[in-house]
């Protein structure tokens, strides 16, 4: 199976329901071929759940969502164990933790008891309940998302908890003609959520999904691209409005995502390309910003852009 093709009929699928958004698509694609988790940021009303529900249906991977509010609990995802009268006994019952894409609906509106449950189950891909580790799904894959704008009320991850995402994922407002069919689509009465009216349909299994990133993490990667990942995330460090620059695991983020990248383009080996065209999104929530540079109206992807402008690219 040809991941370009592979590829090709995701983004076909996934376009019957969502319109535009081609780069959070490659993004959110990559970071599902890489194994790891997506911070999905965009205002109110841009698709990002229906993003996340359509991509786990073109996957054939069962969907789970959790809206994230104030009063929810870590048992409340989890699961919790329930005395049955009838048995005499306490029976596990599980929290819709246990899905293969879980969308954790508005993430920084639970408190950070919550958030911390959620976040050391996707590290670790597993989750005890009185005193029993329970395993996620094979390939468990977390959607979170968030609005940029919107504070009050909310509880904002800390910078050690953004890092334990792949990628923060950003979805813009549409361009006017991919509006215009949105209202088109509208006015013709497609529910834009009826997936089955959309005709979305499976097009890989979750066999395959798993083949699929081993060959993924099998793209070869030349020591001046190792080297050239490494002078980044450095250089990151050093940039004169940053406070806090990219971690080690920052690098070995950006190389799995630009190895995805590459394999979805049907590549032979890593390019500079793939490493650039995957650096704002896997460094952008793991740049802390000077107060002055903030002052200044600077923005995380500014000083990436700044980044990739200054370190050599490799011949």
């Amino acid at each position: 199976m040809s991941l370009p093709d592979v590829a090709a009929r995701l983004e076909a699928e996934i376009g019957k329901a969502v319109v535009g958004q081609r780069t959070a698509v490659a993004e959110l694609l990559a970071a599902l071929l890489a194994g790891g988790h997506v911070l999905l940021e965009g205002v109110p009303g841009v698709a990002k759940t229906l993003l996340a529900k359509t991509l786990a249906r073109a996957v054939d991977l069962r969907f789970g969502r959790i809206q994230f509010t104030p009063d929810l609990m870590p048992a409340d995802i989890l699961g919790t164990s329930v005395f049955r009268p009838q048995s005499g006994a306490f029976e596990l019952r599980r929290g819709p933790i246990f899905a293969e894409v879980l969308l954790a609906d508005e993430v920084n509106r639970t408190p950070p008891k919550t958030q911390a449950a959620l976040l050391e189950a996707m590290e670790e891909r597993q989750v005890t309940l009185d005193g029993a580790r329970e395993p996620l799904p094979a390939g468990f894959f977390v959607v979170a998302t968030q609005n940029p704008v919107e504070y009050e009320g909310t509880y904002p991850l800390p910078e050690a908890q953004t890092d334990r995402f792949l990628l923060k994922v950003r979805m813009e407002y549409p361009l006017a003609p991919e509006e215009t069919e949105i209202l088109r689509r509208a006015a013709a009465g497609q529910d834009g959520h009826d997936l089955e009216a959309a005709g979305v349909r499976p097009v890989l299994s979750a066999a395959e999904l798993a083949a699929l990133r081993g060959r993924a993490r099998a793209v070869p990667v030349s020591p001046p691209l190792l080297e050239y990942v490494a002078r980044l995330v450095r250089g990151s460090r050093e940039l004169s409005r940053v406070r806090l620059g990219a971690s080690p695991r920052a690098g070995v983020a950006l190389l799995a995502a630009a190895r995805a990248r590459a394999a979805l383009r049907g590549a032979e080996w890593l390019a500079p390309d793939d490493v650039k065209a995957m650096a704002p999104a896997a460094l952008r929530h793991r740049l802390v910003l000077r107060p002055e540079a903030e002052l200044e109206g600077a923005t995380a992807d500014d000083l990436v852009r700044e980044l990739l402008e200054s370190v050599e690219v490799p011949r």
